[in-house]
């Protein structure tokens, strides 16, 4: 049975992040921020963590585009333009127009324990969790 959980890329230090990877005996990370590249993402930035998590823990590290909201929808809520309730219904929307489960189970299905990496902070909710619930299933 594939185990799956979520992590946050922020508010995080380093040696919990690869520690928490390790104690769950990750074997995939799978990265569904749609902004992973600037400076604000430190070392959680794409290409250093295509370096260091199959180094460091034995995983794979995937940046998966079609897990990720839109930018003009992550922007309504990151910009307080959209509730967290508005924004979770439109992005499950999304999800589902594009296939999610069904794409996550062909492509991800044989992994045992995956990482969902999103965004959340102590001050605001990430769509990772969303795609948790979703996948759950």
């Amino acid at each position: 049975m594939q185990q799956l959980y979520t992590l946050s890329a922020y508010e995080t230090a380093a040696a919990d992040f690869f520690a928490r990877l390790t104690a769950e005996k990750t074997d995939l990370v799978l990265d569904v921020r749609l902004k992973n590249s600037s400076q604000l993402c430190g070392f959680t930035k794409e290409k250093d963590l295509a370096f260091f998590v199959p180094r460091l823990t034995g995983a794979r590290y995937v940046h998966e585009l079609a897990f990720t909201p839109t930018k003009e929808l992550l922007e309504l809520y990151t910009k307080k333009h959209m509730s967290w309730e508005a924004y979770s219904d439109e992005y499950r929307l999304l999800l589902e127009q594009r296939s999610a489960w069904e794409l996550f189970q062909q492509k991800y299905g044989g992994f045992s324990s995956v990482c969902l990496l999103g965004t959340q902070t102590k001050k605001r909710r990430s769509h990772n969790q969303v795609l948790y619930e979703i996948l759950s299933v």
